[in-house]
């Protein structure tokens, strides 16, 4: 009982802005999506991964997201299509993992030359598109990732502009001076 107790003296609890920013980009991007019957989930993603303590922070962490979705995506595509000309049933044969292999060395290739950040977003988009997506649906699935990442990448910058630490803080003392009167 001890520990217990130490281990939840020891936790640091805190809901500050960056909370409130992460669950409002990813709770609009959930509000945006849902009417249409679209599943909102790469954009809640997108929105969590691209909000950062700071713009700058939020633009290099959402560019690595937004940028590696759109890399690995539109490779992963260009490889499987070459793949399903060889077995259009899209089942697992050797050549699939010569594949990947130069899908990665491409990507890597790619992303030090466009954004260095991207290459792990980027792989995992690929090793989904090349070992984990029916060949009835690789292209759309590429597109809607992209596109949703970017959505969600977007609300997600939209809010820390919105709501950056100089703008709340401005909005707090106009607050406490209306307070005051």
């Amino acid at each position: 009982m001890n520990r217990k107790n130490n281990f939840l003296q020891n936790l640091n609890l805190h809901i500050g802005m960056r909370n409130i920013k992460t669950a409002l980009a990813a709770t609009l991007c959930a509000i945006l999506y849902l009417p249409f019957g679209r599943n909102p989930t790469f954009a809640c993603i997108g929105a969590v991964f691209g909000m950062g303590a700071d713009m700058e922070n939020s633009q290099l962490h959402g560019g690595n997201r937004l940028f590696g979705t759109a890399i690995g995506g539109l490779l992963g595509m260009a490889l499987f299509r070459f793949y399903i000309v060889f077995y259009p049933d899209g089942s697992t044969h050797p050549l699939i993992l010569l594949l990947l292999f130069l899908g990665v060395v491409v990507l890597i290739l790619i992303s030090q030359n466009v954004w260095p950040g991207a290459v792990q977003p980027g792989s995992v988009v690929l090793c989904i598109l090349l070992f984990n997506t029916p060949v009835e649906t690789y292209v759309s699935y590429s597109l809607n990732r992209i596109i949703d990442t970017g959505v969600g990448v977007a609300i997600a910058l939209g809010i820390n502009h919105v709501m950056s630490r100089e703008r709340v803080d401005k909005w707090k003392v106009c607050y406490s001076c209306r307070r005051k009167k």
